[in-house]
């Protein structure tokens, strides 16, 4: 998923209704990958033969995987660097297969500013279907905080 640049909003500059969209092409590489950083080595993501006898007929993206170009975005562009996760709620709907363009759509749904939180409603889509949706609650630095972090 090629982030266009790392973008750091502090928490006054968020407002309900600003929104990210990334799209990200699945790769045989980034679910081998996966399967190497997370120990999860489950024959459905890796292994053609035992992918094609299951109700998927192929292999898929681990589910984590799909959730992790979520985190790619609250991390690096809504609301980007100093936003520090909280909680996260996952809804698995959909496979993600190999060659799927993957829209992740993070969008700011509620904000709480005596204690500089922000609820984001997120999406995956592939093939205009949902395959992942949930929301993330982030406490996000203020302009002050950002600046001495600087």
């Amino acid at each position: 998923m090629p982030i266009r640049s790392i973008r750091s909003l502090a928490y006054e500059d968020l407002t309900v209704g600003l929104s990210e969209l990334v799209m990200k092409t699945v790769t045989d590489q980034d679910i081998v990958g996966f399967a190497d950083i997370s120990g999860d080595q489950n024959p459905i993501h890796l292994c053609d033969v035992y992918a094609s006898k299951t109700r998927f007929g192929q292999r898929i993206a681990h589910g984590l995987y799909t959730a992790s170009l979520i985190s790619a975005v609250i991390g690096t562009r809504l609301p980007g660097p100093g936003a520090v996760y909280l909680s996260q709620t996952l809804n698995f709907r959909a496979p993600v297969k190999i060659g799927d363009v993957v829209r992740v759509h993070v969008e700011v749904a509620e904000l709480m500013p005596e204690r500089q939180r922000a609820r984001l409603a997120c999406e995956c889509a592939a093939d205009a279907a949902v395959v992942l949706e949930g929301e993330a609650w982030v406490r996000v630095p203020s302009r002050t905080e950002l600046e001495a972090a600087a």
